[in-house]
């Protein structure tokens, strides 16, 4: 099992940025997809970002498509979620995921990753 451990996360206004970082416990280039994940009080878990390594492609989420980044640091075994023009909308505990290879994967469903992180609380106040 891969553990995943988050920091960054915080209280910023509206319009503000936060960088989320997400390091696993082995090297990123043994899992094919690493993603991000978010859930705000009384709703269901949602797709934030992913990024897959083989392919190298990058998913977004509509709702954060052209604010969000996600950046793959291999020197630093980091992944990063560059949050920039942040909304109130975007407040929720946000969860870094992981997959090894194998198998037929969807990297925006999170029935599809195996290991997960504690989550780290963003707040955006308006």
């Amino acid at each position: 099992q891969v553990q995943l451990v988050e920091s960054g996360g915080g209280l910023v206004q509206a319009g503000g940025s936060l960088r989320l970082a997400c390091v696993p416990s082995e090297s990123q280039l043994s899992l094919y997809v690493m993603g991000w994940f978010r859930q705000a009080p009384a709703k269901e878990r949602e797709f934030v970002a992913a990024t897959t390594w083989g392919g190298q492609r990058t998913y977004y989420s509509s709702s954060v498509k052209g604010r969000f980044t996600n950046i793959r640091d291999s020197a630093n075994n980091t992944l990063y979620l560059q949050m920039d023009n942040l909304k109130p909308e975007d407040t929720a505990v946000y969860y870094c995921a992981s997959r090894r290879p194998g198998g037929v994967v969807d990297a925006t469903r999170a029935a599809d990753y195996t290991d997960w992180g504690q989550g780290t609380q963003v707040t955006v106040s308006s």
